[in-house]
């Protein structure tokens, strides 16, 4: 039986959510585990570099909160400025997972705008791919080069929205249509949404999903605004297949019936 088209397949494995979320910035692993259930999400994203899963003994361990047994760990390289940084991070996450292949690719331009280093990326994803890791890979909103990600053999295509932890929602629908039109892989927005409408607008442009951290982890309530972000996803995606009404500029089209009207 085909998977229904509200589930997600990533790397051969199917979904019923189609949001990610990520486990840091929270007040504590209670409330991560707490917000993750309430979003319905399935693959939660784990920074290597800023969480303990394992590698240092003695403290908190996030798999203790979130078991693989419940959730796929989606092990990221935020932090990493170099192709090869991204490649020794991602090699010890598979050594913690006992050989977990998907994992999350971010290589980042600078400090300040975390925007992502593309050569460096096309560089890290070419090493992945050829070791076996199953590579979904945060990138600029760049056509081309998200299709040089998808002929490398990257699983999913994570264009960001806006820049990470900026709250800005989708600043150029165009590319993220182009990208989503020409991709043979999921396309899922990454980094930048800001509240329910953004993850919603993304859905309707077509994106197969979205991830976010931030705008469920910095929101004044972090439980509803993940239970609304759950929503929202939903939303978008069911308005995506419904097919949206074109657009009539200064052409009114009364909904109600304009023939048999009382004293005409």
């Amino acid at each position: 039986m085909p998977p229904s088209p509200h589930q997600l397949t990533v790397a051969g494995k199917i979904y019923r959510s189609r949001l990610l979320v990520g486990t840091g910035k929270y007040k504590d692993f209670a409330e991560t585990r707490a917000a993750i259930d309430t979003s319905g999400a399935e693959i939660v994203t784990v920074a290597i570099r800023r969480t303990n899963i394992g590698q240092t003994t003695g403290e908190p361990n996030l798999l203790d909160v979130l078991p693989p047994a419940q959730f796929t760990i989606l092990p990221n390289t935020a932090g990493c400025y170099s192709a090869t940084e991204a490649v020794r991070t991602l090699r010890l996450a598979r050594e913690l997972l006992d050989g977990h292949p998907l994992c999350k690719l971010e290589v980042l331009g600078d400090p300040t705008t975390l925007f992502p280093n593309m050569p460096e990326t096309l560089k890290a994803a070419k090493t992945l791919v050829d070791e076996g890791f199953e590579v979904m890979v945060y990138c600029a909103d760049d056509p081309i080069q998200a299709r040089m990600l998808e002929d490398i053999g990257c699983v999913a295509i994570m264009p960001l929205a806006s820049l990470i932890g900026s709250g800005m929602g989708i600043v150029n629908p165009w590319n993220l249509r182009l990208i989503i039109d020409n991709a043979k892989v999921p396309v899922l927005v990454d980094a930048g949404v800001g509240t329910a409408s953004d993850a919603a607008i993304a859905m309707e442009l077509g994106c197969d999903g979205v991830l976010m951290n931030t705008a469920i982890a910095h929101a004044r309530d972090p439980l509803l605004m993940a239970s609304a972000m759950k929503k929202a996803v939903e939303a978008g995606r069911e308005a995506f297949l419904a097919g949206r009404m074109p657009r009539k500029y200064y052409s009114a089209d009364p909904s109600s019936p304009t023939t048999g009207l009382i004293g005409s």
